[in-house]
């Protein structure tokens, strides 16, 4: 009987190893063909299996006129992604007793909010985290005066005409309220509860306020024009807004930091933060939010819009695959943060700059590069 031949242990990580490398570069030409096809400034990538994070990398520009590149520690304006850590505060101060997800938003912002035509529906707080709360951004969302009927003679309008609860519509002031009410209800200024609770405890570096920040390490984001087929730099994504803090209201003058949109946050840290959600609210032994605030976030209301509490659930980002997470836009930036919570993978791509296509729903780059990096490092 013939014997079998054995290769050594040392040959077959050699021989892992050299596939990985493989698998490395084919990943990164990918996404190269895939920044020229979407006519991209730059783009930072993480990608995580068996909830640890094995690959990152940066592609392309930082800064344009500067021609700096594009690094791993550079932080982005993530936009609507930021307002999951709206979210997972409230969810904390619940866990603390201090609110509940069916208190009347009216009693916990301090004025009247109700839709004219259901004025004895309570808009309740788990409604504005749903986006089912029947309110609109028809007159703004950068003040909390546009839905306060002492301040605005048209806040009518920021009401849809659906019962509250009976109907979406993904509405940015919902999540600027939040904000103010988590100043409320904790005492503490927006930006400085999110890194007190949320960044410091998982070791993150980022955040709200602009001047709190390194701006050596803030990506210029830039908007694509489509007549001229040209990027230019959007400064107001990073504006420090120093004069309107300067005067700062607790609970009222909040929409300054943007709950809505306003984290800074680079690619890396936020795939740590993605797999505490993906983890049930714990991340490398600390948690941050139960297991049952984690599921309460993470399930969507209604098949219509798969939205939960700042976390949906999408089947058309990769093939045969139930995906949570979020999208981000804003000022030129596309963002994507996007979990597979049973199989333990995940993705964020941010791009500060790229061509506005979109397919089923999300940016182009997004999608075609986190499908890229499913198929090389996850498949």
């Amino acid at each position: 009987m013939k014997r079998k031949a054995l290769i050594p242990g040392f040959i077959l990580l050699f021989l892992f190893h050299i596939n990985g490398f493989a698998q490395t570069e084919k990943a990164e030409a990918a996404i190269q063909s895939i920044m020229q096809e979407t006519n991209a400034v730059g783009i930072s990538v993480a990608v995580v299996k068996h909830n640890k994070i094995i690959y990152t990398h940066s592609f392309g520009l930082r800064d344009v006129e500067t021609q700096q590149p594009l690094t791993d520690d550079c932080i982005f304006r993530i936009a609507s992604i930021s307002k999951s850590f709206s979210a997972t505060a409230i969810m904390q101060l619940v866990e603390a007793d201090k609110v509940s997800l069916d208190d009347d938003v009216s009693k916990l912002v301090g004025f009247a909010v109700r839709n004219p035509k259901y004025p004895e529906t309570v808009i309740t707080l788990r409604t504005l985290l749903q986006h089912r709360s029947s309110i609109n951004d028809s007159q703004g969302y950068f003040s909390l005066d546009s839905i306060n009927p002492a301040t605005n003679p048209n806040w009518a309008k920021c009401y849809n005409n659906y019962e509250p609860g009976k109907g979406y519509m993904y509405c940015n002031l919902n999540y600027n309220m939040t904000g103010a009410i988590i100043e409320k209800l904790s005492g503490e200024r927006f930006d400085l509860y999110i890194k007190h609770h949320i960044l410091d405890p998982l070791k993150l570096y980022g955040g709200y306020c602009v001047d709190s920040l390194d701006k050596n390490r803030f990506a210029t984001i830039y908007e694509y024009n489509k007549d001229s087929a040209k990027f230019t730099a959007s400064p107001n994504a990073y504006h420090p807004r120093r004069e309107e803090i300067a005067h700062y209201e607790m609970g009222k003058t909040t929409p300054i930091f943007s709950p809505t949109g306003g984290m800074k946050i680079s690619a890396t840290d936020l795939a740590k933060y993605m797999i505490m959600h993906s983890k049930q609210g714990k991340y490398q032994g600390k948690r941050i939010i139960s297991k049952k605030s984690a599921n309460e976030m993470q399930t969507k209301v209604s098949e219509e819009e798969g939205y939960g509490m700042a976390i949906e659930t999408t089947e058309t980002l990769i093939k045969g695959k139930t995906m949570k997470g979020h999208t981000g836009s804003a000022y030129g930036l596309y963002s994507g943060m996007f979990f597979q919570p049973k199989e333990k993978f995940g993705f964020v791509v941010i791009s500060n700059g790229c061509g506005p296509k979109f397919e089923s729903g999300f940016n182009a780059l997004i999608k075609k590069t986190i499908n890229s990096l499913y198929e090389n490092f996850i498949q």
